[in-house]
C-alpha cells in the first residue's frame, strides 16, 4: 500500500553521509543493524525525513525513516510497555504508536499555516522502520518550515536529516540534536 506511494530513498543510507558528514565528537560508523550491541559500539543515532510536494495531486508527502531498534527503544520509553515494529500481530498497535509519535515530533508549517499530517501507514525495510505521511490540499508551496525533533527524548545525539522537493527542486539539512527547526523556502 504505502510503499507504492512513496520510495524515494532508494540507496543505501550510508550514501548520505558522504554528503552530511558526522558533527564533531561523533565517530563514524553505524553497528551492525543499526543498534545495541554488546560488543560493537552504536555511536550514530539518525533519522531522515523525506518531504515531497506532488503538485498534480495537491498533496505533501512525507516519509520518515528511523532505525527500528531505536525507535522502539523510544516508543518503550514512553509507553513502558515492550514494542515490537516487525511483528505483523502488532501492526494495528505499532501503527498507533507510530503515529502519535512522529505527530508530536514532527510538526510542518506550510506558507505560514500549520498542517496536520494524516497517516497513511508503515513498512519495515532491512535495519529500518518507514512511516509515511500526507497532507491533503496542498496547491502550491513557497515555503516549508519543520520542527524534527525525532528520538530527541531517547538519544541527545540524534541527527535529522530533511529532503524537501518542491517543483524538482530538492534541498536537505541536517539537525544535530538540540536543533530542530529548519525552513526551505521555494
Amino acid at each position: 500500500m504505502a510503499a507504492g506511494l512513496f520510495k524515494w530513498l532508494s540507496g543505501p543510507i550510508l550514501s548520505l553521509f558522504t554528503a552530511f558528514p558526522p558533527a564533531a565528537g561523533v565517530h563514524g560508523g553505524i553497528a551492525a543493524a543499526g543498534g545495541h550491541s554488546a560488543a560493537v559500539t552504536h555511536p550514530l543515532y539518525v533519522s531522515i525525513t523525506e518531504i515531497n510536494h506532488n503538485a498534480k495531486d495537491k498533496i505533501l508527502e512525507v516519509s520518515c525513516k528511523i532505525f527500528t531498534n531505536d525507535f522502539e527503544s523510544v516508543l518503550e520509553k514512553a509507553t513502558g510497555a515492550r514494542v515490537d515494529l516487525s511483528s505483523a500481530k502488532d501492526k494495528p498497535g505499532a501503527d498507533k504508536l507510530i503515529a502519535g509519535y512522529v505527530e508530536r515530533h514532527l510538526r510542518l508549517t506550510v506558507d505560514g499555516r500549520p498542517v496536520q499530517l494524516q497517516y497513511v501507514g508503515s513498512e519495515n525495510e532491512q535495519d529500518g522502520t518507514w512511516s509515511y505521511f500526507q497532507v491533503n490540499n496542498v496547491t502550491a508551496v513557497k515555503r516549508i518550515d519543520a520542527v524534527d525533533d525525532l528520538l530527541y527524548d531517547g538519544f541527545p545525539s540524534e541527527i535529522n536529516i530533511l529532503h524537501v522537493t518542491v517543483g524538482g527542486q530538492r534541498q536537505s539539512t541536517r539537525l544535530d540534536c538540540p536543533a530542530s527547526a529548519a525552513s526551505f523556502q521555494f
